[in-house]
């Protein structure tokens, strides 16, 4: 068999190690300095392109340059009087421009100033935060605003616990503090070399400041798996160059397919046109391709260098053991044996899963979702006491000058409008703004329904409504109405890669709803968190809360493209073994024996790394972390070891099923297997 260029990259890279290794130490300081002197700040715009939202925030960037719809809001008891010294202090911080008139509320208890801020949420220096954090302490007043909920949130490495946790998994499974230590390394070269780089894409595109964690718990996750499925390969050869060659070309293969499949999929993300969502996609892609080609030209070199010192420093008790495992041979062949009882149950088990879905709510949270002990919460609650739900989310409405009163005047008799501000007109006077505050708060059904009446003509046609409730409602609008294309586009553009790769229709298709089903159930434990309940109130979720419109398309994009490394992992074995003369019955006992071991390490380190999001204060990250461990748990189980041997036992051998017209269309390249026996 002609020896495929991917074993000869692995070759050459284990034989020119000190090349290599140089190589990639260069490229990690390159990147560090490039970073550090070319590198931007993470900034995002959340509005939805051709939104009345969007239109309102450019309305006020140019015609109010001092005004913002994001603000500080300052709440206080009026017994204790008006906080003059504190906001005299609060107008000289940076992002922060001059207080609006205090507000009273009806009863006369509380009042509220709001300080519109000068430049976008997450463009406003952390220090300003902090110290209007310590300004409203010692004034005891209560703060509420993205800027506050950011600062009051403390930091949490859960990039180091995912780490650590991933060592120890590594340790049980590899046996050896030198083998455990190996893909760690990968690991860390990948988040160094992929966190300068995103720095620098920072510095061209608006990219979020949570883009960097999302790509680096992907990153160590997807960078351990492919280093452990390579590491694996290379020690059950017996080590040496002729390992890596087999190592590489083989299992290498299957990491190229995972890999491009996970960007494949990230790209869908740019279907949804959200601007901010591309800083996410292209930070999450570089993770994803630096871990990639570490693993096919650092992984060799490092292995070349450990040589037979790779066994050394063994776990107690542990014996080296590369082959299959009898557990899982035995587990196969009783699946196999009673398929349909396997794929009833299974089935039966992931609706289950995704029941929840049904409940889910899209929306962004708000303060009234902060934990109690919070200000922002503090803030949240004394403002829909004393002035009522709808004032923590006003609308923000600007017209035409000559248009304002008589605006106002038809907002202020509108059925579900609490309160209506005056008029402020810019200096050019040309332009107003008006705050309009709803009856119902701001996640309310009412609210939204309210906006949409608002928003039919009744205004007049040169007027637009903004503000974070109607930034709410536009996201969520367009990213219901842009998801059955995204879907589409990630599905389809994976059966093409899979295609390629099997040729094979039917394992194309049965891939893509598996990991459908993988998905719905990572939806439905999302739902369940969301709602608050003994289920969030584990993570730290007390009430319900809506799920951001852009978690379950970051998930979707992710989830795919990650169910697919096991996918790709698993079947590659059973192709390999039915390709070399076996019957596919034999085929899948054989893949799965000698996969399962892999596939349960690698999720199990896939769980950890996803599952260390808990800890953060964000709670968006903890819904992705946990849904993302949730998913890949199921995949590598109920998915992996129950459906995929129980439908591949059924279909026979018409799991290779190929028109000959199609098998003539379809390019043949490196991702496919090479024909052993079989044509």
């Amino acid at each position: 068999m002609p020896t495929s260029r991917l074993a000869r990259l692995g070759a050459f890279a284990f034989r020119r190690r000190r090349l290599v290794l140089g190589a990639w130490v260069g490229a990690l300081v390159v990147s560090i300095a490039l970073a550090a002197t070319l590198g931007g700040t993470f900034s995002a715009d959340y509005n939805t392109p051709g939104s009345d939202s969007k239109a309102a925030a450019e309305a006020l960037e140019t015609r109010f340059p001092a005004t913002s719809p994001d603000t500080i809001d300052v709440v206080w008891r009026t017994a204790d009087g008006t906080p003059t010294a504190f906001l005299q202090q609060a107008t000289k911080l940076k992002g922060i421009g001059p207080a609006g008139e205090p507000q009273i509320s009806p009863d006369g208890a509380v009042g509220v100033v709001r300080l519109p801020l000068t430049m976008l949420p997450d463009e406003v220096p952390r220090t300003t935060g902090d110290r209007l954090l310590e300004l409203g302490a010692a004034a005891d007043v209560e703060l509420g605003g993205g800027v506050i909920q950011q600062a009051q949130q403390g930091p949490i490495s859960s990039e180091a616990i995912g780490l650590t946790v991933a060592f120890l998994v590594l340790l049980v499974a590899l046996g050896t503090v030198v083998a455990a230590g190996l893909p760690l390394l990968l690991a860390l070269f990948g988040l160094g070399i992929a966190t300068g780089l995103i720095m620098l894409l920072a510095a061209v595109l608006p990219t979020p400041d949570w883009s960097s964690t999302v790509a680096a718990m992907l990153g160590i996750g997807v960078g351990i798996d492919y280093a452990l499925l390579i590491l694996t390969r290379y020690r059950a050869a017996g080590g040496g160059e002729a390992a890596i060659r087999e190592a590489v070309g083989t299992a290498g293969r299957s990491v190229l397919i995972a890999g491009l499949t996970v960007v494949i999929s990230l790209l869908g993300l740019f279907a949804m046109g959200l601007t901010y969502l591309y800083g996410v996609a292209l930070a999450a892609i570089i993770a994803v391709l630096v871990v990639m080609v570490g693993a096919i030209t650092l992984l060799p070199a490092l292995l070349g260098f450990a040589g037979p010192r790779i066994e050394r420093l063994r776990l107690p008790g542990r014996r080296a053991s590369h082959g299959g495992g009898a557990f899982a041979g035995r587990w196969s062949r009783a699946v196999q044996k009673r398929p349909w009882t396997a794929a009833i149950a299974g089935t039966l088990v992931l609706l289950a899963l995704a029941s929840p879905v049904t409940g889910l709510r899209l929306g962004f949270p708000d303060a009234g979702n902060d934990r109690e002990e919070t200000t922002t919460r503090q803030a949240f609650d004394l403002v829909t006491q004393h002035f009522g739900a709808g004032a923590n989310g006003p609308f923000v409405i600007v017209a035409p000058a000559a248009a304002a009163e008589p605006v106002a005047s038809t907002l202020r008799g509108e059925a579900g409008v609490a309160s209506v501000a005056p008029p402020q007109v810019n200096p050019a006077g040309d332009t107003a703004l008006i705050l309009a505050n709803p009856t119902t708060a701001p996640e309310s059904t009412a609210t939204e329904d309210l906006l949409e009446r608002l928003r039919d003509g009744r205004l007049g046609e040169d007027v637009v409504i903004g503000g974070r409730t109607a930034q709410a409602v536009d996201q969520a609008q367009a990213t219901s109405a842009r998801l059955p294309l995204f879907i589409g586009g990630v599905v389809g553009l994976s059966l093409l890669l899979l295609l390629v790769a099997f040729r094979s229709v039917t394992v194309a298709l049965k891939a893509a709803v598996l990991n459908l089903f993988s998905v719905g159930a990572a939806y439905g434990v999302v739902a369940l968190l969301a709602q608050g309940g003994w289920a969030g109130q584990l993570v730290g979720i007390d009430t319900a809360t809506p799920v951001p419109p852009f978690i379950p398309v970051i998930m979707f994009a992710t989830l795919f493209g990650l169910s697919m490394d096991y996918e790709v992992f698993l079947l590659s074995r059973v192709r390999e073994a039915w390709l070399s003369g076996r019957s596919t019955s034999r085929a899948v006992t054989e893949g799965l024996t000698r996969t399962a071991g892999v596939i349960s390490a690698a999720a199990a380190i896939m769980v950890v790394v996803f599952g260390a999001l808990a800890l953060s204060p964000e709670v968006f990250l903890k819904l992705i972390g946990i849904g993302l461990a949730t998913a890949v748990l199921v995949d590598a189980t109920v998915v992996r070891l129950v459906l995929v041997p129980a439908v591949m036992q059924l279909l026979g051998e018409r799991n290779w099923w190929m028109p000959r017209w199609l098998d003539r269309i379809v390019p043949h390249t490196e991702l496919e297997a090479p024909a052993l026996s079989r044509a």
